[in-house]
């Protein structure tokens, strides 16, 4: 599998018949701006601009919204609902969490979980290889939560997102505690955006620290 993230919660994964799922497409309000893409699914953890822009999707793409079980050319999707905060989703609503079976792998992608979700979600959320999860707190889990769900669920790979980086201007906290914290874990800091990951590479107990897309120089 391929993984490109654009920053925020927005990544591209493309497995290896060359399906595409882009996850969480953000406005250029938030600092970024994502260029045109093409997906074959999209998958929207909720319906907050910094997570909805289908409009950057140029192609005939399946949108995906809600919790379910889905199947799409041969990648399996599964969505689960959780809270966007503290109070049972009372201030900023629901989220959803979506689990992808791509290239024999399960990832775990945790859009704008505000809360750690309950035992029957987690109940479900089994065999992860990949945790895409965000750390920034202020509108989502902060780094010593997301390090509580990491070892809940125990993913063999952890990707930071949804932090403070340069270009962004929600104030979110920055990568640096949650890597901090993580002593006991093989630190990968890949001073790009894209990286290939496959279940001989998985190991364990790793953290990868993608950086942003940055459209200056990375090409499409």
């Amino acid at each position: 599998m391929k993984i490109r993230w654009y920053g925020h919660s927005c990544f591209l994964m493309t497995d290896a018949n060359g399906v595409t799922v882009l996850t969480d497409p953000y406005g250029a309000h938030i600092g970024y701006e994502l260029p045109q893409l093409s997906a074959n699914i999209v998958t929207i953890s909720h319906d907050h601009s910094d997570h909805n822009n289908i409009s950057v999707v140029k192609s005939n793409t399946l949108i995906l919204r809600t919790p379910g079980e889905y199947e799409v050319s041969g990648i399996k999707i599964a969505g689960y609902e959780t809270d966007h905060d503290r109070s049972g989703g009372n201030i900023r609503g629901k989220n959803t969490m979506f689990t992808y079976e791509i290239d024999g792998m399960r990832i775990l992608h945790c859009g704008d979980l505000g809360a750690i979700p309950s035992v029957e979600v987690l109940d479900e959320l089994t065999d992860i290889d990949i945790m895409m999860v965000p750390i920034g707190a202020i509108y989502t889990i902060d780094d010593f939560e997301a390090r509580e769900l990491a070892n809940i669920i125990k993913p063999k790979v952890v990707i930071p997102m949804h932090y403070k980086t340069p270009r962004l201007k929600m104030e979110l906290c920055a990568l640096a505690p949650f890597v901090d914290a993580a002593k006991d874990c093989r630190i990968h800091n890949i001073n790009q955006c894209d990286a290939t990951i496959q279940p001989s590479s998985l190991g364990d107990d790793r953290v990868m620290v993608l950086r942003p897309f940055d459209a200056d120089r990375d090409t499409l």
